[in-house]
């Protein structure tokens, strides 16, 4: 066999391994890994009252694995009314999902921010087939808020939003209309802080009572043996509101 056959046969056997080596860490290097590249939605995560974009963190970062495109910002909570804090801030969200040039935008928010939420769609048009899980939010108001947002202290700590939170049939959250989207509302039934418990109907999570986060027009509920504090930091929680966003229902 002559020096030119030996050497055809070296390179064939080389490039059958070596092929097969560079092909993999090209598409190692190139695309990501499943769980990113499963989706080419957008979520955007919106804190409560008081809060910052660091109390979502732990689901932030489980939507990312997901493969979700994730806008999750603080937001002066405590200086501006409702009306104002939702026109600023969910407008910015929804320019990152713009410039993204995701397939689809849901959302995905904690107490206040849910009712942020709908009051922003009051007055603009929601993202087709948008998805969104409320956590704990007041859409019916709390008892707590009737009960000391009468205190200059309530008032100092939580501004002008904390006091629109009132259960009253003029209330803020009340005067709300139902908005174009799929809606999952996931409310907490353990009390997390005892002391407000006494002052709210039924059961509750400390700030919000089950009844009050109901929403007519939610296509799902799922109450959990959780308090409002950190009920986003809930590993069943998150679960489930990823579950909602690929599928529109709960798990039961």
């Amino acid at each position: 066999m002559g020096v030119r056959r030996i050497r055809e046969i070296e390179a064939n056997i080389i490039m059958r391994i070596v092929k097969p080596l560079i092909l993999a860490i090209v598409f190692t290097i190139v695309l990501p890994c499943p769980g990113s590249w499963a989706s080419e939605e957008c979520v955007i995560v919106l804190h409560g009252l008081g809060r910052t974009k660091w109390s979502m963190y732990m689901m932030e970062r489980s939507l990312r694995d997901e493969g979700y495109r994730v806008w999750n910002e603080s937001y002066p909570s405590t200086d501006e009314p409702i009306e104002v804090l939702a026109e600023n801030h969910l407008s910015k969200g929804l320019a990152y999902c713009d410039e993204m040039n995701t397939s689809a935008v849901h959302f995905v928010t904690h107490s206040m921010g849910g009712i942020m939420l709908r009051q922003y769609f009051q007055i603009h048009s929601a993202p087709q087939n948008a998805r969104a899980v409320l956590l704990a939010a007041p859409n019916k108001g709390s008892e707590i808020v009737d009960l000391l947002k009468e205190y200059w202290v309530f008032s100092a700590s939580t501004g002008p939003a904390g006091k629109q939170l009132g259960t009253e049939e003029t209330s803020l959250p009340n005067q709300l209309a139902p908005i174009d989207m799929h809606i999952g509302v996931i409310a907490g039934a353990s009390t997390s802080d005892p002391w407000f418990s006494g002052f709210i109907q039924g059961e509750d999570d400390g700030k919000v009572s089950v009844e009050s986060a109901k929403l007519h027009e939610m296509d799902d509920l799922l109450v959990v043996d959780s308090g409002h504090t950190f009920i986003m930091n809930n590993t069943f929680v998150i679960a489930q509101t990823i579950l909602f966003l690929k599928h529109g229902i709960f798990h039961q």
